[in-house]
């Protein structure tokens, strides 16, 4: 998986704990493939604004990651034989 599809796949994950702008400038840019002159002209805003606030946004969805590992420990259950998906590993996984 490569650094965009692992930044989008921790955004799906954490993307309720964000903002409504910060959403609306990350989507438009990883989803929409808007470029970030695009995005600061639809809004208004400079391209600085934009481009600062997708770094910060990404940066924030990395925080989340590195200190709650959902995303991590989600891969590590997914990975899982099926005759050894016992409740007991996916506990052992989700407490670590």
């Amino acid at each position: 998986m490569n650094e965009r599809e692992r930044i989008i796949l921790i955004y799906d994950t954490y993307e309720s704990l964000l903002t409504e702008k910060q959403r609306r400038y990350f989507e438009e840019y990883y989803f929409d493939d808007l470029s970030i002159t695009e995005i600061a002209l639809n809004h208004q805003v400079s391209r600085n604004a934009v481009f600062d606030q997708i770094k910060r946004t990404t940066r924030l969805l990395l925080s989340y990651e590195s200190k709650i590992k959902l995303v991590e420990k989600t891969e590590k259950i997914e990975t899982l034989e099926e005759e050894k998906f016992s409740k007991e590993e996916i506990l052992k996984i989700m407490k670590e």
